[in-house]
């Protein structure tokens, strides 16, 4: 009787790494499919919605697992792991960006050009709020906006978010807690309710 082995879609995050460290390319085009696009995402909201650095971000997190599979702990869930390091590169260049503010020219860094094949009707619905929310979101400090973008934006866990930020559970909920609370102030002018 001949096994047969499951699709690379059907294995887990961490079947695909145990793979990928016994040199398994198929197993890594796979892992690039499930988290490139969330990445990606995770990256623009952290890094000031710029998406040549987000992009950057995404291609240097994919090649340290290339270079390194096995420094993926297979004992963790890698969901967990992977939105840790993202985590870590964030921070790190955040710290870049202070040393930076010293030496600033005047202009303003994170401005970026909009794409002119985006659909314009799509665009201009919920344009307002989406700028707003997107605004609220920048203004919130790092460690809220960071608790707040994994929870809300990400769809991570409680327990997951408190793996990937080093902290307490209670920590992570009182962080979503008072971004959430932020927000809602932020953009009640939003809120039909309170606007009838």
């Amino acid at each position: 009787m001949r096994l047969i082995k499951p699709s690379y879609e059907e294995l887990t995050d961490e079947a695909l790494m145990k793979s990928m460290s016994n040199g398994d390319q198929r197993a890594f085009d796979e892992i690039y499919k499930r988290y490139s696009g969330p990445l990606l995402g995770y990256f623009m909201r952290m890094l000031w919605r710029d998406r040549e650095k987000a992009e950057d971000f995404v291609h240097d997190l994919f090649a340290k697992i290339i270079r390194k599979p096995d420094y993926f702990d297979m004992e963790r869930s890698f969901k967990t792991w992977i939105y840790s390091v993202a985590n870590n590169m964030c921070k790190n260049e955040y710290k870049k960006q202070e040393v930076r503010k010293g030496m600033s020219t005047g202009l303003d860094n994170h401005f970026s050009l909009s794409d002119t094949n985006v659909n314009v009707m799509g665009e201009v619905q919920d344009s307002f709020f989406r700028e707003a929310f997107e605004r609220g979101i920048e203004s919130l400090d790092e460690k809220h906006k960071e608790a707040f973008s994994l929870r809300h934006l990400e769809g991570l866990s409680i327990k997951e978010i408190s793996e990937i930020l080093d902290i307490n559970e209670g920590t992570v909920k009182s962080r979503i807690f008072y971004a959430t609370k932020y927000l809602a102030e932020e953009l009640k002018v939003f809120n039909p309710v309170i606007n009838r």
